[in-house]
């Protein structure tokens, strides 16, 4: 059994897996981090080893918890992965981003892949046929565009998600709703389309906490995954132990 571990901005996400099945998912906050983690050891004690990939802070004890009870891989900047970073700056690409691209890389061969991931940030990431990580996008996410017209106007109320399906809003709250979902769908849509006209064979995997949602208001073809990440580190993991 393997546990993986995504350590993201707002929250933790861990999988466990037994070969390539996702057995259970957790969810938790940082503060829960240590007895959560502690009660999957005792729950799944033929977990062997961890991949542990993180792009927020957490406290040394939860990273210690889990290394006191099985072998931890920690991806970094320097770990053995199955493209070539193109990136101009490949140190400054999130850890979140590679391990996206990994996955895709792995799991679809032979292919362009588009990840996009729809968590506190948007991310796109662009990987061509010839496993050639090549760049992508950066934009704010849902709750970041709600938190933004808030903090940035005098009168405009901070409103979270509503999955009603408003086009033209006829109030201020409406109105915030249909700018902030569908503005982000069509920004979406358009990246796609945009990768679609200079790569027709292109795979595009939609992830992240509001994969879900948004999936059902793309038109362009996707697969929608919202743990691609923790699906990615698995792979990741027998890659890495396939070419030590």
């Amino acid at each position: 059994m393997l546990l993986t571990i995504d350590v993201g901005n707002s929250r933790i996400k861990a999988a466990v897996f037994e070969e390539d099945t996702l057995v259970e998912l957790f969810i938790m906050g940082e503060n829960d981090a240590v007895i959560i983690f502690s009660e999957i050891f005792i729950k799944y004690p033929k977990i062997k080893s961890a991949i542990y990939a993180s792009v927020g802070k957490i406290k040394a004890e939860v990273l210690d918890t889990i290394q006191k009870h099985v072998e931890t891989q920690i991806i970094n900047h320097i770990t053995k992965l199955p493209f070539t970073n193109n990136y101009t700056t490949p140190k400054t690409l999130g850890i979140d981003r590679m391990v996206l691209a990994a996955g895709a890389t792995l799991l679809y061969p032979k292919k362009n892949r588009l990840v996009i991931d729809v968590g506190t940030c948007v991310t796109y990431d662009f990987i061509d046929q010839d496993n050639h990580y090549l760049g992508g996008a950066i934009s704010p996410g849902i709750a970041l565009r709600y938190k933004s017209l808030n903090d940035y106007t005098q009168n405009l109320p901070l409103l979270e998600l509503n999955s009603t399906e408003i086009f033209i809003g006829t109030s201020t709250e409406n109105s915030i709703h249909s700018g902030v979902i569908n503005g982000l769908t069509y920004e979406i849509e358009g990246f796609i389309s945009q990768y679609f006209l200079k790569y027709q064979d292109l795979t595009v995997i939609l992830t992240g906490g509001d994969a879900e949602f948004l999936a059902k208001r793309l038109k362009n073809p996707i697969f929608a995954n919202s743990n691609f990440l923790l699906d990615s580190l698995r792979l990741l993991s027998t890659y890495i132990n396939q070419n030590d």
